[in-house]
């Protein structure tokens, strides 16, 4: 199975920065010790034509030339350097490449990737460029030239399990009935304006897992009866867990890895190819974080498994 990644481009983040960078470098690592079916990749940079299918030019450019905003620095929650724009497009180009694997696999990932609060036009909450909107209208471009004019256009959902809303995901997506926005996130948690996307589901401060798994279970039903799609983005966020400190949910591990495990099979029977990356996840004790997405990569390579063999 493919993993692809870009931590060695580490983000220059001053001292006391509360952004857990190095989280991304230890996941590598226990990937490489604990799961040799894993196949590591190093990720390319997308380009300006990738980057322009869901964002501005004008944001394209700030981002690639330093000149954004010091208020646009802060809403994204990192300070622009070479490195900041390198990491970023080459955490949309693991899912673009993770979502070109997935059609020919059948299950694709990103170490990082994610960024669901990446608007059109500008960054928000450590999210640079909307890695999952891009991707998706990428492998959309590429269904429609391989089918030619007049064939229907490859339905895409996105199924967005991070605690936190993927607003900039639902507003790029508003309107379009090609992508289904699906968002289960904490009610009272960041974004405190949420967008509306198509299936969006509020959970109370400190939910558990038999309530979260409860509205996870019928979110899938309300898809499954809303949507057809041909590609599944699911943004594997571990900050629902119990010690999260920006999660305020109570989900433990056994939850998140039955969570993981419905998603995961909600594709499998209906063999629909799935491109996962890891969205959020800061543990008061980062090995929490760590445990949760090492857990979902092991569920990922056991369902990437069952692809190969079901084969014909």
């Amino acid at each position: 199975m493919f993993a692809y990644y870009a931590d060695h481009f580490v983000l220059p983040l001053p001292e006391g920065h509360r952004f857990p960078m190095a989280k991304y470098r230890m996941l590598r690592d226990r990937i490489a010790q604990q799961l040799p079916g894993v196949a590591l990749q190093v990720a390319m940079p997308a380009s300006d034509d990738d980057l322009a299918l869901a964002h501005t030019p004008k944001y394209i450019d700030a981002i690639t030339h330093g000149t954004l905003p010091p208020a646009a620095q802060r809403e994204i929650g990192f300070p622009w350097s070479e490195a900041m724009a390198e990491r970023a497009r080459r955490s949309v180009g693991a899912t673009v490449a993770a979502s070109h694997q997935a059609l020919r696999d059948g299950v694709a990932g990103n170490l990082a990737g994610g960024t669901h609060h990446a608007y059109a036009h500008k960054g928000s909450g450590f999210c640079v460029f909307n890695d999952v909107a891009v991707a998706a209208r990428r492998m959309q471009a590429e269904h429609a030239a391989g089918r030619g004019h007049g064939a229907p256009p490859l339905q895409v959902a996105v199924i967005d399990l991070d605690v936190h809303q993927g607003n900039g995901t639902a507003h790029i997506f508003h309107g379009d009935d090609s992508v289904f926005t699906l968002s289960l996130h904490g009610a009272r948690n960041f974004p405190f304006r949420k967008e509306a996307g198509d299936l969006d589901v509020d959970l109370p401060d400190g939910c558990g897992d038999v309530e979260y798994l409860q509205a996870l279970d019928e979110a899938l039903v309300a898809l499954d009866q809303r949507c057809t799609p041909g590609l599944v983005f699911y943004l594997a966020g571990a900050d629902p867990h119990e010690g999260d400190r920006l999660g305020r949910l109570a989900v433990t591990h056994d939850g998140l890895e039955a969570r993981d495990r419905r998603v995961f099979d909600w594709a499998w029977q209906r063999r629909i190819p799935l491109v996962f990356a890891m969205a959020g996840g800061y543990g008061n004790d980062l090995e929490d974080t760590l445990k949760a997405q090492l857990t979902t990569w092991r569920v990922a390579l056991q369902y990437h498994q069952r692809w190969q063999n079901g084969r014909p």
